[in-house]
Order: C-alpha cells, then structure tokens, then sequence
C-alpha cells in the first residue's frame, strides 16, 4: 500500500484514543467520559424518533439545536455551528485557516489531535511549551499563526488560563483564536463573553463531557456570525445527523439536570484528589472531570509509572499514561463514580505498597 497516499499522510502516526476495553464491568477512567448518565430528556427524545426523520436528510445547520444553544449562552442562532463532536470543529477550524503558508500555533503540553490535524493540511504547527505552572507563553503572540489554539481548560493538564489573559491574546493576535473548551463544563467560569468583544474568538464547546454524551458526538461552536458563515462553507454538508440534533437539543434544554450532574462530578473530583494526595501524588488543581497525578518521588521512574499503569490494567481498572517526556512521571485519571474513585485508590495503594 505505501505510496498511494499523500507524503504527509505517510510520514504521520495519526491519533492514538485512548484504550476502549470491550468488556462493560471495569473501571474505565482514560477517556474522560462522564460517569454519570445523560438526562431523562435525552432518552425520551430518543423513544420519539420517527422513521420519518431518518428516512430524510436532516437540517445541514441543526437549527433547532441552534436555538436552544443561543438561548442558554445569551446569543443569536447565527452564532453556533453544529459539528460532529469538537474533533469536527477542529479539522474544520485548520482547513479553512491554515495551509503551507499560514501556521497554526498553539501551547503544550495539550490535546495530541491539533499536530495531526495540522500534518493532514501541510501547514506548519508551531508549539510554544507551557512553563512549569502552566501559564500563558508570552510568545504565543509572536508567532503571526493564521490560527492560534488554547486548549481551556488544558489536556492533559486540567489547568485554566483566566479569562482576562485570553483577551490580551485574542486583542493582539492577527489571526483567528480558537478556544478548546471541551472541559469548561467543570471549571469556574468560560469565555463566552470574548465571542461578545472579539470578531476573531471561536469557542469550541462539547456535549461529551458535561452532558454526558461522549458516544453521540457532537459539539459546537460559538463565535461572530461571520465567522461562522465562513466555517460553513467549509463543513460537510450534512456534518450532524438528525438523531444526534434532537438528542443534544433535549441535553441542552435540560440545564437543570446538567447543573446537577456537573456538580456531583466536581465534587467527586475534589475527593479522588485528596485521596490521591494521600498517597503520595503531586495534582494539579483540576477545572476538568480528569486529574492529572504526578507520582511522588519516592516512587518515581518512567518505568515504575509505566508499570503501575500496567498493574491498575491487570486489575481492570484503566487510566491514561502518556509515555512522553514531561509526562512520564503522570497519571491522568478520569474522575468516576464514588464507587470507582475509591476502587482506584485502594489498588493504587496496594501497588505502592
């Protein structure tokens, strides 16, 4: 098969998601899915769907999704895209900026699925490292990219950049931001009120997380009308289906149910990290449904973080280890239920003996 496909295509690895186990009893903290179910709502939407609906092709816009969205975030229809999943906004986002001449720029460590994007389209992906604490590179605002990506909250790291310093960023950068807040669900605040200031924001915006809904895909964008005319041009035609519109429009709708999931996430993440704490992890303060655990020094080589990944995986519990450098020495954990927290700290304490 070599040589068929394109040299960029050849030359790259593609993305690596994390581990899906096949079997429904094992404690599966790796790909941060909320482990609370989606509300009522969406399952009685799903009872209502008619044959009619799929026999045709559905809305190419989503519009009654649209509206629903505009209402909870206090803006117009014209300002949200429907895209299947944030993983849709993204490969969009770099096909209509970015190209050989026009990079995208963004800080790491963060989500692994933004060079792959921009290996597909050609274009150079200039990465500025976060310092130790994670703050804002400075230089992030030098590179003159056509696009500029924070990943905030952060993945893998769970850390937020306020929402001041990104204004500073999206007043001074040239091109277009994009703000990746699949995870804002769980932090403190979001930057909704930047689509308001700014032509040139774009918030990215996930039903997987919050809404519990990793397994309909679906995402959105908010951003200046204009923009978003111009990101829909560059879309499929018919990006969502009809199923996956009527469910996340009866999730978005449902806030209540959504405040209260979220709330019961924030409060098991705050008791998975004292727990891992009290073991002898280093966690960063967490404005996701994750925590990203450091293994403390008396416990710590790559290889020994590598094989308690292993072992937590011989007991059927999963978690994500990234064997990279910086990252090594990590654990990142999905926040679960109570009963699956406290699963994973009494096999970790087991293994560290």
């Amino acid at each position: 098969m070599m040589g068929y496909f394109r040299d960029n295509v050849e030359r790259i690895a593609g993305y690596t998601p994390g581990f899906q186990p096949k079997a429904t009893d094992v404690v599966k903290l790796n790909t941060n899915e909320n482990p609370y179910p989606p509300s009522p709502e969406v399952m009685r939407a799903l009872a209502d769907i008619r044959a009619e609906q799929l026999r045709r092709y559905p809305d190419p816009l989503g519009n009654a999704f649209r509206e629903a969205a505009a209402q909870v975030h206090g803006v117009a229809p014209e300002n949200i895209m429907c895209c299947n999943g944030g993983d849709d906004l993204l490969s969009i986002a770099i096909r209509a900026f970015c190209d050989i001449g026009r990079p995208v720029a963004y800080p790491v460590p963060t989500y692994t699925l933004y060079p792959v994007l921009a290996n597909l389209e050609d274009c150079p992906a200039i990465e500025i490292p976060f310092d130790e604490q994670f703050n804002l590179p400075a230089g992030l605002v030098k590179t003159g990219a056509a696009l500029t990506i924070v990943c905030n909250p952060n993945a893998p790291t769970g850390t937020c950049v306020p929402v001041e310093e990104l204004a500073s960023l999206a007043d001074e950068l040239t091109g277009a931001l994009l703000i990746d807040e699949a995870y804002v669900d769980f932090a403190d605040r979001n930057g909704i009120e930047l689509v308001r200031e700014f032509d040139n924001v774009i918030l990215l915006r996930s039903l997987s997380k919050g809404y519990s809904l990793a397994g309909l895909r679906f995402g959105y964008a908010i951003a200046h009308a204009d923009l978003i005319a111009g990101l829909v041009k560059v879309k499929d035609s018919y990006n969502v289906d009809a199923v996956a519109i009527a469910l996340a429009t009866a999730a978005i709708r449902d806030q209540a149910y959504f405040k209260t999931n979220v709330a019961k996430v924030r409060a098991d993440r705050a008791i998975l990290t004292e727990g891992l704490k009290s073991l002898g992890f280093e966690v960063l303060d967490s404005s996701t449904n994750f925590v990203l655990a450091t293994v403390g020094a008396k416990h710590f080589s790559p290889l020994r973080v590598g094989q308690i990944y292993e072992e937590l995986a011989r007991r059927d519990i999963y978690v994500r280890y990234f064997d990279v450098p910086g990252l090594d020495d990590k654990l990142r954990i999905s926040v679960g239920t109570k009963q699956q927290n406290e699963k994973l700290l009494a096999a970790l304490k087991e293994i560290l003996g």
